[in-house]
């Protein structure tokens, strides 16, 4: 059988693209050689591995296996040829990120323009968000995300465990009194992440000390920058992740540590990768923000 691992890579661009002008445009071919090329990949495999139509391209049962088996082949193969290019240069390229819109907020304005200054030739495109990021459909070079993700095809990197410690303004503190154990929260007006059941308890930690307590309050945001804002009017107490930026706006809006010898568990940030190799792009910018985002 002879096959061409550019017709895999080929077929792989129109899988997950599943339209052939568009993968055709990506790859600077044209739509009328790519499509004979995979007609030619079908034909020495012996089995059909799109259904074609006017409309639109669907993988078969048989090309939805042979697309999972080797699109991760592909990925590893153009990793290894951008390495060995990248150890002559300096990281370059457009670097596709996505991350959660608290952490940029908070995090970005205060490094970014260091990190170009450091990588001039690396263009960041930033995608802010919370969602499930199918690697299909939207290829992004790396994800990060708090707290251990679902199983995927995507690799997942512990890259930091951020300290994680609660918060509030001292008007706030004067009008409702200062908790002195964490049992005492339980009497206070807390702001959460959201409103789950799982939000309603902390988990604290003094040394070998662990107290769960359950909190309640009227507010809450899947935002920490909206947390920290919320309790710098004197609305609640909130846990703030805490990282060098996120200090810097903690003070800002004069906020002080609550119970100051308590900290909630320790919130892990994951990087999600599409492969274990990564190209020096990609590895500069983790390099970068890693002790960036260490406790202080």
């Amino acid at each position: 059988m002879d096959i061409q691992l550019n017709d895999i890579a080929l077929f792989v661009e129109v899988a997950k693209r599943k339209n052939f002008s568009h993968a055709a445009e990506a790859l600077n071919i044209p739509t009328s050689t790519l499509s004979r090329r995979v007609s030619e990949l079908e034909r020495s495999i012996g089995m059909r591995l799109l259904n074609r139509s006017t409309r639109k391209i669907d993988l078969t049962e048989a090309g939805a296996i042979y697309f999972e088996r080797c699109r991760h082949i592909v990925e590893e193969a153009r990793i290894a040829h951008d390495q060995l290019l990248d150890m002559a240069v300096q990281p370059k390229g457009r670097l596709r990120i996505s991350l959660p819109t608290s952490l940029a907020q908070l995090f970005l304005p205060a490094v970014i323009s260091e990190f170009r200054e450091q990588h001039p030739d690396i263009e960041c495109d930033f995608d802010l968000s919370m969602r499930p990021i199918d690697p299909i459909s939207n290829p992004f070079d790396l994800i990060l995300r708090f707290g251990q993700q679902p199983d995927s095809s995507l690799i997942s990197r512990k890259i930091v465990l951020m300290a994680h410690q609660l918060y509030a303004s001292p008007e706030y503190l004067a009008r409702h009194g200062e908790p002195r154990v964490p049992a005492d929260l339980s009497h206070h007006e807390c702001l959460r992440p959201t409103m789950r059941e799982e939000s309603s308890f902390w988990m604290l930690h003094s040394g070998d000390k662990v107290e769960r307590v359950q909190v309640s309050g009227r507010l809450s945001a899947n935002n920490v920058g909206m947390l920290g804002r919320l309790a710098g009017q004197g609305l609640g107490i909130t846990p703030l992740l805490v990282f060098d930026a996120m200090e810097r706006a903690i003070k800002q809006a004069g906020l002080v540590r609550v119970l100051p010898e308590w900290s909630l568990t320790p919130l892990p940030l994951f990087a999600l990768l599409p492969s274990r190799m990564l190209p020096a792009k990609t590895k500069a910018f983790l390099d970068f923000i890693q002790p960036r985002l260490s406790d202080a």
